[in-house]
Protein backbone atom coordinates (compact mmCIF):
# COMPACT_ATOMS: atom_id res chain seq x y z
CA UNK A 1 0.00 0.00 0.00
CA UNK A 2 1.42 3.31 -0.70
CA UNK A 3 2.03 5.94 2.17
CA UNK A 4 0.31 8.64 3.00
CA UNK A 5 3.26 11.01 1.66
CA UNK A 6 3.24 9.23 -1.48
CA UNK A 7 -0.83 9.74 -1.62
CA UNK A 8 -0.32 13.49 -1.16
CA UNK A 9 2.58 13.39 -3.60
CA UNK A 10 0.20 12.32 -6.14
CA UNK A 11 -2.43 14.68 -5.32
CA UNK A 12 0.23 17.54 -5.43
CA UNK A 13 0.88 16.05 -8.59
CA UNK A 14 -2.44 16.20 -10.40
CA UNK A 15 -4.41 18.93 -12.06
CA UNK A 16 -6.31 20.94 -9.88
CA UNK A 17 -8.77 23.68 -10.11
CA UNK A 18 -7.20 26.77 -10.68
CA UNK A 19 -6.74 28.78 -7.15
CA UNK A 20 -8.69 31.85 -7.89
CA UNK A 21 -11.73 29.74 -8.45
CA UNK A 22 -11.90 29.09 -5.33
CA UNK A 23 -14.47 30.31 -2.74
CA UNK A 24 -14.85 30.89 0.87
CA UNK A 25 -14.60 27.49 3.02
CA UNK A 26 -16.96 26.76 5.53
CA UNK A 27 -14.56 25.60 7.74
CA UNK A 28 -12.97 28.77 8.14
CA UNK A 29 -9.87 28.21 6.17
CA UNK A 30 -9.07 31.15 3.94
CA UNK A 31 -9.13 30.65 0.11
CA UNK A 32 -9.56 33.96 -2.56
CA UNK A 33 -12.57 35.42 -2.29
CA UNK A 34 -12.67 34.36 1.74
CA UNK A 35 -12.84 37.09 4.29
CA UNK A 36 -9.33 37.88 5.53
CA UNK A 37 -7.28 36.00 2.44
CA UNK A 38 -6.22 39.46 1.29
CA UNK A 39 -5.15 40.83 4.93
CA UNK A 40 -3.52 37.89 5.22
CA UNK A 41 -1.62 37.90 1.47
CA UNK A 42 -0.60 41.06 2.13
CA UNK A 43 0.92 40.63 5.70
CA UNK A 44 2.75 37.53 4.83
CA UNK A 45 4.51 39.04 1.62
CA UNK A 46 5.38 42.28 4.19
CA UNK A 47 6.90 39.74 6.16
CA UNK A 48 8.92 37.88 3.80
CA UNK A 49 9.79 41.02 2.07
CA UNK A 50 11.46 42.20 5.70
CA UNK A 51 12.98 38.88 6.22
CA UNK A 52 14.67 39.10 2.77
CA UNK A 53 15.95 42.18 2.88
CA UNK A 54 17.52 41.65 6.28
CA UNK A 55 18.67 38.07 5.73
CA UNK A 56 20.65 39.64 2.20
CA UNK A 57 21.40 43.14 3.56
CA UNK A 58 25.33 42.67 2.94
CA UNK A 59 24.86 40.67 -0.23
CA UNK A 60 25.11 43.53 -2.79
CA UNK A 61 27.68 45.36 -0.39
CA UNK A 62 30.32 42.90 -0.16
CA UNK A 63 33.04 44.61 -2.56
CA UNK A 64 32.60 47.61 -0.31
CA UNK A 65 32.97 45.40 3.29
CA UNK A 66 35.85 43.84 1.13
CA UNK A 67 37.22 47.07 0.48
CA UNK A 68 37.05 49.04 3.96
CA UNK A 69 38.14 45.74 5.94
CA UNK A 70 40.97 44.78 3.24
CA UNK A 71 39.30 41.36 3.18
CA UNK A 72 38.74 38.63 0.92
CA UNK A 73 35.57 37.73 -1.18
CA UNK A 74 35.38 34.30 0.83
CA UNK A 75 35.97 36.13 4.14
CA UNK A 76 33.18 39.18 3.05
CA UNK A 77 30.75 36.14 2.45
CA UNK A 78 30.55 35.09 5.93
CA UNK A 79 28.33 37.80 6.70
CA UNK A 80 25.66 36.21 4.57
CA UNK A 81 26.98 32.63 5.27
CA UNK A 82 26.82 33.60 9.12
CA UNK A 83 23.16 34.98 8.86
CA UNK A 84 21.61 32.11 6.93
CA UNK A 85 23.87 29.14 9.17
CA UNK A 86 22.49 30.67 12.09
CA UNK A 87 18.61 30.48 10.32
CA UNK A 88 19.35 26.70 9.26
CA UNK A 89 20.89 26.18 12.54
CA UNK A 90 18.07 27.55 14.46
CA UNK A 91 14.93 27.22 12.14
CA UNK A 92 14.19 23.74 13.66
CA UNK A 93 13.99 25.02 17.80
CA UNK A 94 12.29 27.69 16.55
CA UNK A 95 9.35 25.68 14.96
CA UNK A 96 9.00 23.47 18.07
CA UNK A 97 8.15 27.15 20.00
CA UNK A 98 5.65 27.94 17.36
CA UNK A 99 4.06 24.63 18.41
CA UNK A 100 3.72 25.19 21.94
CA UNK A 101 3.28 29.01 21.66
CA UNK A 102 1.61 29.66 18.10
CA UNK A 103 2.53 30.96 14.81
CA UNK A 104 1.84 34.35 14.64
CA UNK A 105 2.96 34.85 18.29
CA UNK A 106 6.67 33.38 16.82
CA UNK A 107 6.52 35.09 13.50
CA UNK A 108 5.87 39.25 15.44
CA UNK A 109 8.52 38.14 17.90
CA UNK A 110 11.16 37.19 15.26
CA UNK A 111 10.67 39.94 13.07
CA UNK A 112 11.11 42.64 15.94
CA UNK A 113 14.38 40.81 17.34
CA UNK A 114 15.56 41.02 13.15
CA UNK A 115 14.63 44.32 13.19
CA UNK A 116 16.19 45.77 16.41
CA UNK A 117 19.55 44.03 15.51
CA UNK A 118 19.38 45.26 12.03
CA UNK A 119 19.63 48.75 13.78
CA UNK A 120 22.92 47.55 15.54
CA UNK A 121 24.50 46.41 12.52
CA UNK A 122 25.57 49.56 10.87
CA UNK A 123 27.83 50.37 13.99
CA UNK A 124 30.12 47.21 13.48
CA UNK A 125 33.28 48.56 14.60
CA UNK A 126 35.38 45.22 12.58
CA UNK A 127 34.70 42.59 10.40
CA UNK A 128 34.25 40.25 13.13
CA UNK A 129 31.23 41.85 14.77
CA UNK A 130 29.45 42.24 11.36
CA UNK A 131 29.56 38.76 11.21
CA UNK A 132 28.44 38.07 14.42
CA UNK A 133 25.66 40.74 14.39
CA UNK A 134 24.73 39.09 11.44
CA UNK A 135 24.66 35.68 12.92
CA UNK A 136 21.91 36.68 15.63
CA UNK A 137 20.15 38.53 13.43
CA UNK A 138 19.87 35.33 11.17
CA UNK A 139 19.00 33.37 14.30
CA UNK A 140 16.20 35.79 15.21
CA UNK A 141 14.68 35.47 11.51
CA UNK A 142 14.73 31.42 12.00
CA UNK A 143 11.00 31.81 13.78
CA UNK A 144 9.55 33.54 10.80
CA UNK A 145 9.77 30.67 7.46
CA UNK A 146 8.96 27.59 9.25
CA UNK A 147 5.87 29.67 11.36
CA UNK A 148 5.06 30.88 8.04
CA UNK A 149 4.42 27.80 5.97
CA UNK A 150 2.53 26.01 9.08
CA UNK A 151 0.54 29.09 9.50
CA UNK A 152 -0.20 28.56 5.88
CA UNK A 153 -0.62 25.10 6.15
CA UNK A 154 -3.34 25.40 8.64
CA UNK A 155 -5.17 28.59 7.82
CA UNK A 156 -5.29 27.96 3.89
CA UNK A 157 -7.73 26.08 1.83
CA UNK A 158 -5.49 23.15 0.58
CA UNK A 159 -6.21 24.00 -3.20
CA UNK A 160 -5.52 27.76 -2.70
CA UNK A 161 -2.06 26.34 -0.69
CA UNK A 162 0.55 26.62 -3.07
CA UNK A 163 -0.94 30.07 -4.42
CA UNK A 164 -0.95 31.22 -0.89
CA UNK A 165 2.96 30.12 -0.33
CA UNK A 166 3.56 31.54 -3.51
CA UNK A 167 2.82 34.77 -2.86
CA UNK A 168 5.06 34.55 0.34
CA UNK A 169 7.73 33.49 -1.63
CA UNK A 170 6.90 36.56 -3.63
CA UNK A 171 7.54 38.70 -0.58
CA UNK A 172 10.84 36.95 -0.21
CA UNK A 173 12.00 37.56 -3.99
CA UNK A 174 10.78 41.45 -3.80
CA UNK A 175 12.48 42.10 -0.49
CA UNK A 176 15.43 40.48 -1.69
CA UNK A 177 15.22 42.82 -4.67
CA UNK A 178 14.68 46.15 -2.81
CA UNK A 179 17.32 45.54 -0.19
CA UNK A 180 20.22 44.69 -2.37
CA UNK A 181 18.84 47.67 -5.24
CA UNK A 182 18.32 50.03 -1.78
CA UNK A 183 22.24 49.36 -0.62
CA UNK A 184 23.41 49.23 -3.35
CA UNK A 185 22.72 53.21 -4.13
CA UNK A 186 23.05 54.13 -0.62
CA UNK A 187 26.37 52.55 -0.63
CA UNK A 188 27.25 54.65 -3.35
CA UNK A 189 26.48 58.20 -1.91
CA UNK A 190 26.74 57.08 2.03
CA UNK A 191 28.68 53.80 2.50
CA UNK A 192 28.10 50.42 3.31
CA UNK A 193 26.83 51.27 7.18
CA UNK A 194 24.31 54.02 5.62
CA UNK A 195 22.76 50.87 3.30
CA UNK A 196 22.52 48.67 6.42
CA UNK A 197 20.36 51.62 8.20
CA UNK A 198 18.02 52.17 4.93
CA UNK A 199 17.42 48.61 4.82
CA UNK A 200 17.21 48.09 8.70
CA UNK A 201 14.23 51.16 8.24
CA UNK A 202 12.38 49.09 5.51
CA UNK A 203 12.72 46.51 7.52
CA UNK A 204 10.94 48.36 10.53
CA UNK A 205 7.53 49.50 8.01
CA UNK A 206 7.05 46.07 7.02
CA UNK A 207 7.55 44.71 10.41
CA UNK A 208 4.64 47.49 11.65
CA UNK A 209 2.47 46.61 8.22
CA UNK A 210 2.71 42.80 9.33
CA UNK A 211 1.65 43.09 12.68
CA UNK A 212 -1.21 45.26 11.62
CA UNK A 213 -2.57 43.37 8.86
CA UNK A 214 -2.29 39.36 10.04
CA UNK A 215 -5.71 37.79 10.70
CA UNK A 216 -5.73 35.48 14.30
CA UNK A 217 -5.04 32.18 13.91
CA UNK A 218 -8.26 30.22 13.95
CA UNK A 219 -6.98 26.86 13.87
CA UNK A 220 -4.08 26.21 15.90
CA UNK A 221 -4.31 23.65 18.32
CA UNK A 222 -1.59 24.38 20.96
CA UNK A 223 1.11 21.36 21.18
CA UNK A 224 3.76 20.14 23.40
CA UNK A 225 7.35 21.29 23.73
CA UNK A 226 8.44 17.73 24.95
CA UNK A 227 12.07 17.22 23.37
CA UNK A 228 11.24 13.19 22.97
CA UNK A 229 7.80 14.30 21.11
CA UNK A 230 10.11 16.67 18.92
CA UNK A 231 12.62 14.18 18.07
CA UNK A 232 10.00 11.19 17.52
CA UNK A 233 8.38 13.94 15.44
CA UNK A 234 11.39 14.48 13.45
CA UNK A 235 12.69 11.02 12.94
CA UNK A 236 9.30 10.47 11.08
CA UNK A 237 9.91 12.90 8.49
CA UNK A 238 13.43 12.16 7.99
CA UNK A 239 12.34 8.65 7.36
CA UNK A 240 10.23 10.02 4.60
CA UNK A 241 11.76 9.35 1.31
CA UNK A 242 9.76 11.97 -0.44
CA UNK A 243 10.42 14.42 2.03
CA UNK A 244 14.06 14.13 2.21
CA UNK A 245 13.68 14.57 -1.63
CA UNK A 246 12.29 17.78 -1.20
CA UNK A 247 14.70 18.77 1.34
CA UNK A 248 17.40 18.01 -1.08
CA UNK A 249 15.55 19.34 -3.69
CA UNK A 250 15.07 22.73 -1.69
CA UNK A 251 19.28 22.90 -0.70
CA UNK A 252 20.89 22.43 -4.42
CA UNK A 253 18.42 25.08 -5.27
CA UNK A 254 19.80 27.43 -3.01
CA UNK A 255 23.02 26.41 -3.25
CA UNK A 256 23.18 27.71 -6.99
CA UNK A 257 21.12 30.80 -6.44
CA UNK A 258 23.54 31.47 -3.55
CA UNK A 259 26.29 31.04 -5.20
CA UNK A 260 25.39 33.34 -8.15
CA UNK A 261 23.99 36.22 -6.25
CA UNK A 262 27.05 36.47 -3.36
CA UNK A 263 29.63 36.87 -5.98
CA UNK A 264 27.51 38.37 -8.94
CA UNK A 265 28.58 41.56 -7.21
CA UNK A 266 32.60 41.19 -7.69
CA UNK A 267 32.18 40.02 -11.69
CA UNK A 268 29.98 43.01 -12.58
CA UNK A 269 32.34 45.71 -10.62
CA UNK A 270 35.18 44.33 -12.59
CA UNK A 271 36.60 44.38 -15.78
CA UNK A 272 35.37 44.03 -18.46
CA UNK A 273 32.20 45.52 -17.21
CA UNK A 274 33.56 47.95 -14.18
CA UNK A 275 29.64 49.48 -13.31
CA UNK A 276 29.46 51.59 -10.26
CA UNK A 277 27.83 50.33 -6.85
CA UNK A 278 24.48 52.13 -7.15
CA UNK A 279 23.99 50.16 -10.65
CA UNK A 280 25.54 46.60 -9.57
CA UNK A 281 22.43 46.94 -6.87
CA UNK A 282 20.36 47.88 -9.63
CA UNK A 283 20.46 45.00 -11.48
CA UNK A 284 18.84 42.80 -8.53
CA UNK A 285 15.59 44.18 -10.52
CA UNK A 286 15.66 40.73 -11.93
CA UNK A 287 14.00 39.71 -8.83
CA UNK A 288 11.11 40.88 -10.47
CA UNK A 289 10.57 37.86 -12.51
CA UNK A 290 11.30 35.30 -9.56
CA UNK A 291 8.34 37.54 -7.97
CA UNK A 292 5.89 36.22 -10.92
CA UNK A 293 7.72 32.56 -11.19
CA UNK A 294 6.95 32.04 -8.02
CA UNK A 295 3.48 33.53 -7.62
CA UNK A 296 2.86 31.40 -10.81
CA UNK A 297 4.18 28.26 -9.38
CA UNK A 298 0.33 27.51 -8.69
CA UNK A 299 -0.54 27.16 -12.38
CA UNK A 300 2.33 25.45 -13.09
CA UNK A 301 2.23 22.22 -10.70
CA UNK A 302 -1.75 22.29 -11.77
CA UNK A 303 -1.02 21.99 -15.43
CA UNK A 304 2.72 20.16 -15.14
CA UNK A 305 2.56 18.53 -12.11
CA UNK A 306 4.89 18.71 -8.89
CA UNK A 307 7.87 16.98 -11.01
CA UNK A 308 6.74 18.65 -14.36
CA UNK A 309 7.25 21.73 -12.81
CA UNK A 310 10.43 21.03 -11.26
CA UNK A 311 12.16 19.89 -14.48
CA UNK A 312 10.97 23.43 -16.00
CA UNK A 313 12.39 25.05 -13.23
CA UNK A 314 15.60 23.14 -13.81
CA UNK A 315 16.12 23.66 -17.12
CA UNK A 316 15.46 27.63 -17.09
CA UNK A 317 17.98 27.79 -13.98
CA UNK A 318 20.82 25.27 -16.04
CA UNK A 319 20.06 27.83 -19.48
CA UNK A 320 20.75 30.68 -17.16
CA UNK A 321 23.79 29.48 -15.76
CA UNK A 322 25.06 28.53 -19.40
CA UNK A 323 23.43 31.73 -20.62
CA UNK A 324 25.50 33.96 -18.16
CA UNK A 325 29.18 32.88 -19.62
CA UNK A 326 28.88 35.31 -22.01
CA UNK A 327 31.62 38.50 -21.43
CA UNK A 328 28.36 40.91 -22.60
CA UNK A 329 26.57 42.86 -20.17
CA UNK A 330 22.92 41.26 -21.85
CA UNK A 331 24.14 37.65 -21.41
CA UNK A 332 24.82 37.70 -18.09
CA UNK A 333 21.56 39.75 -17.49
CA UNK A 334 19.44 37.58 -19.55
CA UNK A 335 21.00 34.56 -17.65
CA UNK A 336 20.27 36.54 -14.27
CA UNK A 337 16.56 36.11 -15.28
CA UNK A 338 16.14 32.39 -16.12
CA UNK A 339 18.88 31.81 -12.94
CA UNK A 340 16.41 33.85 -10.77
CA UNK A 341 12.83 32.52 -12.77
CA UNK A 342 13.70 28.76 -12.47
CA UNK A 343 15.05 29.33 -8.31
CA UNK A 344 12.24 30.75 -7.10
CA UNK A 345 9.56 28.49 -8.99
CA UNK A 346 11.66 25.57 -8.03
CA UNK A 347 11.86 26.32 -4.41
CA UNK A 348 7.78 27.52 -4.57
CA UNK A 349 6.92 24.32 -5.70
CA UNK A 350 9.11 22.05 -3.39
CA UNK A 351 8.45 23.84 -0.14
CA UNK A 352 4.30 23.70 -1.02
CA UNK A 353 4.60 19.84 -1.65
CA UNK A 354 6.39 19.72 1.80
CA UNK A 355 3.26 21.17 3.75
CA UNK A 356 0.72 19.74 1.28
CA UNK A 357 2.62 16.10 2.22
CA UNK A 358 2.48 16.05 5.63
CA UNK A 359 -0.04 15.44 7.96
CA UNK A 360 1.05 15.91 11.65
CA UNK A 361 4.08 18.13 12.80
CA UNK A 362 4.11 20.68 9.89
CA UNK A 363 6.15 23.13 11.87
CA UNK A 364 8.72 20.63 12.29
CA UNK A 365 8.20 19.75 8.41
CA UNK A 366 8.37 23.04 7.27
CA UNK A 367 11.51 23.69 9.65
CA UNK A 368 14.06 20.67 8.42
CA UNK A 369 13.01 22.08 4.75
CA UNK A 370 14.03 25.43 5.79
CA UNK A 371 16.90 24.21 7.05
CA UNK A 372 18.53 22.03 4.14
CA UNK A 373 17.41 25.62 2.33
CA UNK A 374 19.43 27.99 4.16
CA UNK A 375 22.18 25.38 4.74
CA UNK A 376 22.40 25.31 1.03
CA UNK A 377 22.24 29.46 0.97
CA UNK A 378 25.29 29.13 3.05
CA UNK A 379 27.08 26.09 1.17
CA UNK A 380 26.52 28.32 -2.02
CA UNK A 381 27.65 31.47 -1.01
CA UNK A 382 31.05 30.64 0.40
CA UNK A 383 31.79 28.14 -2.35
CA UNK A 384 30.54 30.53 -5.04
CA UNK A 385 32.91 32.56 -3.85
CA UNK A 386 35.87 30.07 -3.34
CA UNK A 387 34.75 28.72 -6.92
CA UNK A 388 35.10 32.33 -8.01
CA UNK A 389 38.55 33.20 -6.51
CA UNK A 390 39.94 30.07 -8.12
CA UNK A 391 38.18 29.97 -11.25
CA UNK A 392 36.43 33.24 -12.16
CA UNK A 393 32.95 33.37 -12.92
CA UNK A 394 33.12 29.88 -14.44
CA UNK A 395 34.30 28.34 -11.66
CA UNK A 396 30.58 29.55 -10.14
CA UNK A 397 29.11 28.01 -13.16
CA UNK A 398 30.62 25.00 -12.61
CA UNK A 399 29.63 25.01 -9.15
CA UNK A 400 26.09 25.95 -9.93
CA UNK A 401 25.46 23.20 -12.82
CA UNK A 402 26.72 20.82 -10.46
CA UNK A 403 23.98 21.87 -8.10
CA UNK A 404 21.18 21.59 -10.87
CA UNK A 405 22.64 17.99 -11.64
CA UNK A 406 21.79 16.60 -8.63
CA UNK A 407 18.27 18.31 -8.43
CA UNK A 408 17.50 16.73 -11.88
CA UNK A 409 19.07 13.56 -10.48
CA UNK A 410 16.85 13.27 -7.03
CA UNK A 411 13.62 14.39 -9.44
CA UNK A 412 14.32 11.46 -11.68
CA UNK A 413 14.76 9.36 -9.24
CA UNK A 414 11.46 10.11 -7.46
CA UNK A 415 9.43 9.57 -10.78
CA UNK A 416 10.71 6.32 -11.33
CA UNK A 417 10.03 5.66 -7.49
CA UNK A 418 6.66 6.83 -8.00
CA UNK A 419 5.97 4.49 -11.21
CA UNK A 420 7.17 1.42 -9.37
CA UNK A 421 4.84 1.99 -6.38
CA UNK A 422 1.93 2.88 -8.80
CA UNK A 423 2.79 -0.76 -10.46
CA UNK A 424 3.08 -2.26 -7.20
CA UNK A 425 -0.71 -0.66 -6.29
CA UNK A 426 -2.32 -1.83 -9.38
CA UNK A 427 -1.18 -5.08 -8.63
CA UNK A 428 -1.89 -5.57 -5.40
Amino acid sequence: MPSASTKASASAGAASPSPSSELPCDDGRLAPGAPGYRRMSFALFAAGLAAFALLYSTQALLPAISAEFGVTAGAASWTVSAATGALALCVLPMSALSERFGRTTLMKASLAVAVAVALLVPLAPNLTWLVVLRAVQGAALAGLPASAMAYLAEEVRPRALVAAIGLFVAGNSIGGMSGRIVTGWAAQFGGWRVALAAVGAMALVCALVFRWLLPRARRFTPGTLDPRTLARTVRGHLADPLLLRLYAIGALFMTVFGAVYTVIGYRLVEAPFNLPQGVVGSVFLVYLVGTASSAAAGQLVARLGRRGALYLAVATTAAGLLLSLGDSLAAVLAGLVLITAGFFAGHAVASSSVSRTVRTGRAQASALYQSAYYLGSSAGGTLGAVAFHGGGWTGTVALGLVAVLGVVSITLYGTHAARVDARRTAGA
